[in-house]
């Protein structure tokens, strides 16, 4: 669960006021990692803002499993996987998240 930006203003707030990161943990019931992290996160970023994630692709980069799937579309996902250098459960996985399905005839 992530914490609006409205509490973790407060929550610094409450520590600007000069109480302890100890203190201010125990006040808003929070782990005081969580507010070191906000803390680190104010100083980087002068925001409170969540960080937005960057995701990247795991193993298999779907454009070019898209491209191999168009010039080899008879390809078993052993076969596909051996190309990659990865489990067939990758494969699996990637193929889903393109929405690929096996031909079904």
């Amino acid at each position: 669960m992530s914490y609006t930006t409205k509490f973790r203003k407060e929550v610094m707030k409450f520590i600007d006021e000069g109480n302890t990161i100890k203190a201010t943990a125990i006040q808003f019931s929070i782990g005081e990692t969580t507010i070191k992290e906000w803390k680190k996160l104010r100083k980087e970023t002068g925001s409170l803002e969540k960080r937005p994630l960057e995701r990247s692709h795991k193993k298999i980069d779907p454009e070019i499993l898209r491209a191999y799937i168009e010039e080899n579309p008879d390809a078993y996902q052993r076969e596909i996987a051996e190309h990659f250098g990865v489990v067939q459960s990758a494969v699996f996985f990637a193929l889903k998240r393109l929405g690929i399905t096996r031909k079904k005839n």
